[in-house]
């Protein structure tokens, strides 16, 4: 079950959404997996100084790379194929602002899958 959430961005309302497929879509577009880049990106945010930016560039572009996959497949019409152009609609955002909110909806998704698979084992057992 997919979970859709709205972000502003830059002044710009921009759906995002959180689903099973994201983690396929984020390794066939990026050749990477999430659940380790989210990790490490997690860290680095709990780490870093809002006021100082002291995020590398690696992370960056990890957020960079999550926030797209999670804006293309809630909108995959007006998202752009590269995710440099659709950075384009934007002046500059925090990372700070937006990450916590982008966790927060991939978190209930997760929490989602995992009662799904509860309620499938109490199904199945006899």
């Amino acid at each position: 079950m997919a979970i859709k959430k709205t972000i502003t961005v830059d002044g710009i309302e921009v759906p995002f959404k959180a689903s099973a497929a994201v983690p396929r879509l984020y390794r066939i577009k990026f050749r990477r997996d999430i659940y380790k880049d989210f990790a490490a990106l997690q860290t680095s945010v709990q780490e870093g100084d809002e006021e100082g930016s002291t995020l590398d560039i690696e992370s960056l572009e990890v957020f960079e790379n999550i926030a797209y996959i999670m804006a293309k497949h809630a909108d995959p019409e007006n998202v752009p194929d590269n995710p440099d152009e659709w950075l384009e609609a934007f002046n500059t955002f925090s990372i700070y602002e937006v990450l916590p909110q982008l966790i927060e909806l991939w978190g209930l998704n997760v929490e989602t899958q995992a009662e799904s698979k509860k309620n499938i084992a109490k199904l199945t057992a006899r």
